[in-house]
């Protein structure tokens, strides 16, 4: 019975660090802060919920991030200009429109020149201005996936240090996961407390 409480407290004290941890985000962020792309390579994130302007999108950089056909998503670098080497700022995006296009390119097209032709009809597409809103790793879990993506980069040759920011495109503080991570927590602290007081000799 011991053993079993101990559990449940631990898993309790989980869940309250959980919410906490979404709680304390969504007071730091009630809404994405607009910067520059330039503030945010020289001075970094000043918060999690960005929306980062007068960037390039670079679609000719882009990675496959799960190394395989059934692609869901991308990471593309964020450049200052179309004609800059230097990329520092790289978003994961699903945007339908912009996988499709790197689909095809990557895996219908079976020649370089089909390839050229293809980049030459899309300019447009492949090289833009880009107003980018999402979020930065935040908590142990994004920090996992940012240490993944990191390893991504290095794998292909591509220069990465720790001011290399790395933004989830579209993803927003959740509202009431923490709430409810927290209210699970205290209500299961309650009850092992009440389990306590109500113990009797005998048990």
């Amino acid at each position: 019975m011991k053993q079993f409480r101990v559990t449940i407290i631990t898993i309790c004290l989980i869940l309250g660090y959980l919410g906490y941890a979404d709680l304390s985000l969504l007071l730091r962020n009630p809404e994405p802060l607009e910067i520059s792309i330039e503030d945010l390579v020289l001075t970094g994130a000043p918060q999690e919920w960005l929306t980062v302007d007068g960037g390039y999108h670079d679609l000719t950089q882009a990675i496959n991030m799960s190394g395989t056909m059934e692609v869901g998503s991308f990471l593309v670098p964020l450049k200052q200009s179309k004609s800059s080497s230097e990329m520092k700022i790289w978003f994961e995006t699903r945007e339908p429109a912009i996988v499709d296009t790197l689909k095809t390119y990557y895996f219908i097209l079976e020649t370089e020149e089909q390839q050229k032709e293809f980049l030459s009809e899309n300019k447009q597409i492949f090289s833009a201005p880009r107003q980018l809103t999402g979020m930065t790793a935040n908590n142990l879990v994004a920090d996992s996936n940012q240490k993944k993506l990191t390893e991504l980069l290095t794998e292909m040759n591509i220069p990465v240090n720790e001011n290399t920011i790395f933004i989830s495109e579209g993803k927003t503080p959740a509202v009431w996961r923490g709430v409810f991570f927290a209210g699970i927590s205290l209500i299961g602290l309650i009850k092992v407390l009440i389990g306590f007081r109500k113990k009797t000799p005998k048990e």
